[in-house]
């Protein structure tokens, strides 16, 4: 029997400082800029769901928020909170870890990373994308480790020894930069509003 199909995680949780907060909202080409994943996954035909913190401003959605707690302030919470969400399905689907701040991912790229099997993770230009990765509720244990030793969100996703999507392979749905692209500032928001589209 084949894997169960994955779900997609928007992490949104984040603290957003050189963002000035609420990152989530801040508008891209005149839409929040957590629709982009969103609409990534569903053009792939994937549930997604969006984890953030209860203090976290989010626009409205139609996807269900899970909530991380509050702190620490950690990628790693929201993965897994999401590897707990999926863990409690049975057969448990695997989890898409993205964030609330790629505009660029397509729904083509998100379909193919979810029929592949295992750990997965992307690496651009020699470094690692942490923030587009698969993993499996049954590696939580192995992440709550990494994530009690304040192990950053790459080294974490290390430990699960994934399969490493290279620019090679990510070519083929886009510009690797593009597609990995996270809008973490003001300077980066401007750079998006001018990408081509």
């Amino acid at each position: 029997m084949s894997e169960p199909q994955a779900i997609v995680a928007v992490l949104a949780g984040g603290g957003a400082k050189r963002m000035g907060g609420a990152k989530a909202t801040a508008l891209l080409a005149g839409r929040p800029l957590i629709c982009g994943p969103l609409q990534a996954a569903r053009e792939a035909g994937l549930e997604a769901v969006v984890v953030a913190k209860a203090s976290t401003v989010l626009p409205p959605l139609a996807e269900q928020v899970v909530h991380e707690p509050e702190l620490p302030l950690h990628p790693l919470c929201g993965v897994l909170a999401a590897l707990e969400l999926a863990g409690a399905r049975s057969p448990a689907p695997a989890v898409l870890v993205i964030a609330c701040d790629m505009p660029f991912l397509t729904g083509e790229l998100l379909d193919w990373l979810a029929h592949l099997r295992g750990a997965v993770t992307a690496c651009v230009d020699g470094r690692p994308q942490p923030l587009l990765s698969r993993c499996h509720p049954l590696q939580r244990a192995i992440l709550r480790a990494a994530l009690a030793e304040q192990s950053s969100l790459a080294a974490a996703i290390a430990t699960l020894e994934p399969r490493v999507i290279d620019e090679r392979e990510l070519s083929r749905f886009g510009d690797p930069e593009r597609l990995c692209f996270n809008v973490n500032d003001a300077e980066d928001l401007a750079r998006a509003e001018s990408w081509p589209a």
